[in-house]
């Protein structure tokens, strides 16, 4: 499998049997039996699209899609005509017609609906079934979600990702898995190899989504503190190329200065050199950096630095033309400030 290229340094190495090994028993795990075959999908913005489509492409699985955007549908087919899939018209089809569903989706409402409405997956689910929600929510919700897919005699994990629209694309992505034990995180992990490159057992459910929160607000705190420290240097009048050089060999480098630089034309594969355009809204991270706080509160633990981006990008969010932008965006934002 391509997943595996970069980690492995000859064929005859072990890593690269134990890489095949992986490979073979994912695709086994579609072939078994007919009730596996069929992998159901829900949400394909951004990251669900090629989430999606490397699953599809990678287990050679049929995939029961459903989206509120019939254009994401229709693009997705096209993509895809040369393989099995299939348009449902609701979450509760998908649920009818998949035995493992996949969903990812913008926010714990939307994952509240999806599962727990009147035409939600719980109303088709089959049991047995394995259900994998990657969207990024409150642990709260994964918890209640999973324990009422549980009652309905199927296995539900929180499976929330990080790596963004690139890692996506390219099938890198992070899954944080939060469930009730590791026998069903192994049965996930042969689902979640097809679209990701570290998938991580982080506990009982909800802890996948503890970890994704914990890693948003850290990834939201570091790119102020870049985005502040770039708009200093610029300001001083240091060229913007040659200070992030420094701190990308310094003890200021991290992701979000060497590989997602806010300032333009560091990073040409970043927001930032386009415009701001694609990558994570900033509305998402103000989402996420939201439930961080949420979390903080409930817990009483002090997040003094997570309080302040939080409110800043949610100041950035409101301002006009940026609300569709890339939280990236927030340099920008300084930048113009006097």
């Amino acid at each position: 499998m391509q997943l595996f290229v970069g980690i492995v340094s000859t064929r005859g190495s072990a890593a690269f049997r134990n890489a095949r090994t992986l490979s073979q028993v994912s695709r086994r795990f579609y072939s078994s039996d007919k009730r596996a075959e069929t992998i159901g999908f829900i949400g394909l913005g951004q990251m669900g699209f090629h989430m999606a489509n490397n699953l599809i492409r990678k287990s050679g699985a049929p995939l029961v899609i459903h989206d509120a955007n019939s254009g994401a549908l229709s693009k997705f087919t096209a993509l895809n005509s040369d393989r099995s899939v299939e348009i449902a018209k609701s979450p509760v089809e998908v649920a009818e017609k998949a035995s493992v569903i996949i969903t990812m989706l913008p926010a714990s409402p939307h994952v509240k609906e999806v599962y727990l409405g009147p035409n939600g997956v719980l109303k088709g689910l089959k049991k047995g079934s394995l259900v994998l929600d990657s969207s990024t929510i409150d642990a709260s919700v994964a918890q209640e979600v999973a324990k009422r897919v549980g009652e309905a005699g199927s296995v539900a994990l929180d499976t929330p990702v990080s790596g963004g629209v690139p890692g996506a694309e390219a099938g890198t992505l992070t899954f944080m898995c939060g469930g009730s034990n590791e026998q069903d995180f192994e049965r996930a992990k042969k689902v979640l190899v097809n679209m990701g490159k570290n998938i991580v057992y982080c506990g009982s459910s909800g802890n996948g989504q503890v970890a994704k929160i914990c890693n948003n607000m850290l990834l939201g705190i570091s790119m102020m503190g870049v985005s502040e420290t770039m708009n200093l240097g610029v300001k001083l009048g240091m060229d913007p190329k040659l200070l992030a050089s420094i701190l990308n060999t310094s003890t200021g480098r991290c992701w979000s200065s060497e590989v997602y630089n806010p300032c333009p034309g560091i990073v040409p594969t970043a927001p930032s050199s386009k415009e701001y355009d694609g990558g994570f809204g900033i509305s998402l991270m103000a989402k996420d950096m939201g439930l961080a706080i949420n979390a903080a509160n409930d817990s009483k633990t002090p997040v003094l630095l997570g309080g302040l981006a939080h409110q800043v990008y949610h100041q950035v969010m409101k301002t006009t033309g940026y609300e569709r932008k890339d939280f990236s965006i927030v340099y920008k934002w300084l930048n113009e400030k006097n």
